[in-house]
């Protein structure tokens, strides 16, 4: 069935007044909407159709790493690895393999679809990852909003290196999202240098114009951040949130113990639509955490399996 699957391809699911729009080709989240009383839409990810449309990583599944890899190079287990760097902001890799791949769909249902991908070391060694996984990634409608979960198993001789990451961009009805709130729970994030690569230090939030535990307003901040020490609720969840200061619609993004980071992006390098939406990306590890495995690297023993999954859940607020 993956074979002739095309970037255009799309699934939508419904439940009750929600609808999401997903696709096989690289297992994105293409839209995410709930249906007002009077029939409108209200859309609560900026979301595309067709796979030409796509802009600024709209919706990719980034596994098995997800950020960049500075210089596309790193060891592991006394491998010296050298992937693909397919960075436009310079020399390294980024977002690992899967956002461009179809994917076969093995299930799929009024409220949820569920699709599934292999990487081969004998394809991905000579590209720099000598692993093999079977992975599956999720979405479904419920009462509670749109759940994504995922799945990575080894099925490979060796240990591997992973890492998993959702690039969804949340709107709320602004304009642009200078205009929205933002919660972020997290008190750190990394200093990166010019080439938006880490230098190795974690910086302290707190306090400073970038700590958003509490919401505040997004304002003209150029926001391409890696946070870390996210804060978590008595249930170990944690929640990122955007909100609508005057019509109080808000999209909460709750991601279980797996994630361990979240990059925030404003889209300001987004060709013809900066700004538009804000990108809150869960994240099970940081960027460059294949040269920094303490920034929460998994290392997968052959047979184990990974899982993981994030909820987004929308609020209308004072709209009808």
């Amino acid at each position: 069935m993956a074979t002739s699957l095309s970037p255009d391809t799309e699934i939508q699911l419904t439940f009750e007044r929600q609808r999401a729009w997903l696709s096989p080709w690289g297992a994105s989240l293409r839209r995410y909407a709930v249906v007002n009383a009077d029939g409108s839409e209200t859309d609560l990810v900026w979301g595309y159709s067709s796979g030409a449309n796509k802009k600024g990583g709209q919706g990719d599944v980034l596994i098995p790493f997800p950020g960049r890899v500075a210089e596309g190079r790193y060891s592991f287990d006394g491998q010296t690895l050298q992937l693909e760097r397919n960075d436009k902001e310079g020399p390294n890799a980024i977002h690992g393999f899967v956002r461009a791949l179809p994917w076969a769909v093995q299930q799929a249902g009024p409220s949820e679809v569920t699709c599934e991908v292999r990487l081969d070391a004998a394809t991905y060694g000579p590209r720099g990852y000598p692993f093999s996984l079977l992975i599956g990634v999720s979405y479904r409608l419920d009462a509670q909003g749109l759940t994504c979960a995922f799945s990575v198993q080894n099925v490979g001789r060796s240990t591997a290196p992973v890492g998993v990451g959702f690039h969804p961009y949340f709107t709320v009805g602004t304009p642009q999202v200078d205009l929205a709130e933002a919660k972020i729970p997290a008190t750190g994030y990394l200093e990166f240098n010019e080439r938006l690569l880490p230098t190795g230090r974690v910086l302290d939030a707190r306090g400073t114009e970038w700590d958003f535990r509490q919401y505040r307003a997004v304002g003209s901040r150029r926001f391409n951040h890696c946070y870390l020490g996210l804060e978590r609720g008595p249930d170990g969840l944690a929640t990122a949130s955007l909100r609508h200061p005057a019509t109080g619609v808000t999209i909460d993004v709750v991601m279980d113990q797996a994630f361990s980071a979240i990059v925030v992006y404003t889209g300001d390098a987004i060709a013809d639509a900066p700004r538009r939406a804000l990108a809150i990306e869960p994240m099970t590890c940081a960027t460059d955490a294949f040269n920094h495995p303490e920034w929460g690297l998994t290392r997968l023993l052959p047979g184990e399996t990974f899982t993981g999954r994030y909820r987004m859940t929308a609020s209308l607020g004072s709209r009808k």
